[in-house]
């Protein structure tokens, strides 16, 4: 087969692996096409975690006898018993005679395995078909499975003149409509958001996924789990985030709140944590190693300057993701999206890389890495 028709598989492989977003933490998002004569007879996705795997469901799919036929999956085939059997069992089994795969999987369980022991049954195996593309639909895991700790997406609203609010403090809208969409779709796909203790008392916010999956097979968007940061516990027990953390789960991190307050809000359903100090606020180091123990594989951070700027401090911030509004507000006053003490000289800027620009209506999304 022409590398170009894998990679048109590959990239069918891809769409359906999206399908999984919001499902499947923390696992891999994965897509699974067969095809046999040039015709695709099966197709998959991992649909959510503890479900079968992409490999799996496009056998169970299939239309025909997979005997002979060529596998493309964006991920190596796993082949360990996890929650499920080996995906390599199964290509076995159906006597699978190719397998195209898009990026490797560096989880220690597999990590090779899983192509060694499908070329060593006499199963022709390629890589690196769309691995770029592979390796970015699945940022979150291949970042988590090797550190243990989430991925951190920091992300904010700005004018064109680098505001987050006017100087009252009103930031409702900075963005438009396409914008507000683009970040529901990161809530979705991520697994927590994360505020400061500031956002919640100026804005009562429900940090709550608000969308509808266009062309989505199976359901609509899934609610994050909520983390504030609040040193002293300050958040009211009447904020929009207690009051629904029956529904959706939230997490409250301190460092030296009263036993009382954390009686209270255990009682309305949040679960709240005491945290190691740093400078006087939460420790994020410690809060990150603490979400990953907990199968947390990223964070969205919506907080304000002050949390934005501890959080690069810190060296937790993995990707930025900057919404720029063609508006002009002023305001010598009016915040900007990270504050703290900030550095000294331009030459010790942050700089990002694999930088993407993408317009949204009007409003141009600014995405890159640290």
């Amino acid at each position: 087969m022409s590398l170009h028709t894998d990679e048109h598989y590959m990239r069918r492989a891809l769409t359906l692996a999206e399908y999984g977003a919001g499902s499947v933490n923390p696992n891999p998002l994965v897509g699974a096409v067969l095809v046999k004569h040039g015709r695709v007879i099966g197709e998959g996705w991992h649909e959510k975690c503890g479900g079968l795997h992409a490999e799996r469901n496009a056998l169970k799919n299939r239309t025909e006898s997979a005997c002979g036929s060529t596998i493309y999956v964006t991920l190596e085939p796993c082949c360990h018993y996890g929650r499920t059997p080996p995906c390599t069992e199964a290509i076995l089994q159906h006597k699978i005679a190719r397998a195209v795969v898009g990026c490797m999987d560096p989880n220690e369980q597999v990590a090779g395995k899983g192509a060694e022991i499908l070329r060593a049954h006499g199963v022709t195996v390629d890589t690196g078909v769309l691995e770029h593309e592979c390796q970015r639909q699945n940022e979150v895991f291949l970042h988590y499975i090797t550190t243990k700790r989430p991925f951190v997406v920091l992300k904010y609203a700005m004018t064109l003149d680098g505001k987050i609010a006017a100087h009252t403090g009103d930031s409702r809208w900075v963005s438009g409509p396409e914008s507000r969409a683009h970040t529901h779709q990161t809530r979705n796909r991520l697994s927590a958001i994360m505020v400061g203790i500031g956002t919640v008392l100026a804005d009562n916010p429900t940090l709550s996924c608000r969308m509808e999956i266009q062309h989505h097979p199976l359901r609509v968007g899934r609610d994050p789990i909520r983390v504030v940061c609040d040193s002293h516990l300050r958040i009211p027990l009447d904020a929009a985030l207690v009051r629904t953390a029956r529904a959706i789960p939230l997490i409250v991190a301190h460092t030296c709140g009263s036993r009382e307050k954390a009686d209270a809000l255990r009682a309305a359903g949040a679960t709240v944590w005491q945290c190691a100090a740093h400078g006087g606020r939460v420790d994020l180091r410690d809060l990150m190693a603490r979400l990953g123990s907990e199968q947390i594989d990223s964070v969205l951070l919506e907080g304000g300057g002050a949390l934005h700027w501890a959080a690069l401090e810190a060296g937790i911030v993995q990707k930025v993701q900057a919404y720029i509004a063609p508006k002009l507000v002023g305001g010598a006053g009016a915040k900007s999206p990270v504050g703290g003490a900030g550095f000294a000289k331009m030459a010790d800027a942050l700089a990002l890389h694999g930088t993407t620009l993408t317009q949204l209506g009007d409003d141009l999304l600014w995405e890159g890495y640290l």
